[in-house]
């Protein structure tokens, strides 16, 4: 399978822990936690094939090949075994690395995520893509912001941030990127995870629904939830104090969410 050079930020020290971003996004995009955490990790933030500073693959690819660029930075860096948190589309590339590359994951933290992509819904999903392909980014950006943000922070120049990273986005990072997330489909492997793993949900996220958190949970053995009050799907930037808190104490191994 044909993996690009991801582009990643390391910090700090300690065990390590990588970050995944969402779509559209890139690895600047954490909020107050990489501050926080690289006092006690080292951090490996990558942006994802076609975001930020990495490239694009020769052709489209699905979620099996995200996840393989992952495996590859994270043996370059010298990383053993890191924790990885992903958020959204990275919460799904983590799911995917920890079953595909089973010995490269210690946690798991699945953010913002479910397991898998139902049938009925794979064609909007990619529809996303492919609305930025006949209209420009500039076109996807109002419903993505209403998407991802609650309305009363849609006035913080975070969120101008982020309206400014998606319309400067490659449209076809954006439509490859949707339609591997059309394609997800980990739920009935899950079960094979071995490694500790707690499940972030917001209270408020209107992507991805309560349902598909707990769903997510029940599937992977041990694993533990946690849902943020007010929290939004764009969680670790519109209540970032909260979801530092959530993944420092699993990393801690302090009590987290439910069992």
């Amino acid at each position: 399978m044909e993996t690009v050079n991801l582009h990643g930020i390391v910090e700090g020290a300690g065990e390590g822990l990588v970050l995944l971003h969402p779509i559209g996004l890139d690895s600047s995009f954490w909020g107050a936690m990489p501050t926080m955490l690289a006092r006690s990790h080292r951090l490996l933030r990558l942006d994802l094939r076609g975001f930020g500073g990495s490239p694009m693959g020769a052709q489209a690819a699905p979620i099996e090949a995200y996840a393989a660029d992952v495996h590859e930075a994270i043996r370059r860096h010298g990383l053993e075994r890191p924790a990885v948190l992903g958020l959204s589309f990275g919460g799904m590339i983590a799911q995917t690395l920890a079953l595909e590359f089973p010995g490269s994951v210690s946690r798991l933290i699945a953010c913002g995520c479910p397991g898998g992509i139902p049938a009925s819904a794979r064609e909007a999903l990619r529809e996303r893509g492919l609305a930025a392909e006949r209209a420009g980014m500039e076109s996807i950006v109002p419903t993505t912001i209403e998407r991802w943000f609650t309305p009363g922070f849609v006035g913080n120049p975070v969120v101008e941030r982020v309206r400014e990273r998606l319309s400067g986005d490659s449209v076809r990072a954006w439509s490859e990127g949707w339609r591997a997330i059309s394609g997800f489909d980990a739920l009935s492997r899950l079960g094979g995870i071995d490694v500790p793993a707690l499940v972030i949900a917001g209270e408020r996220d209107a992507a991805t629904s309560p349902e598909a958190a707990a769903a997510l949970k029940a599937a992977i053995p041990g694993a533990r939830l946690v849902t943020l009050p007010g929290a939004p799907h764009m969680m670790q930037l519109e209540t970032s104090g909260l979801f530092t808190e959530a993944v420092s104490d699993f990393l801690a191994g302090r009590p987290v969410g439910e069992a």
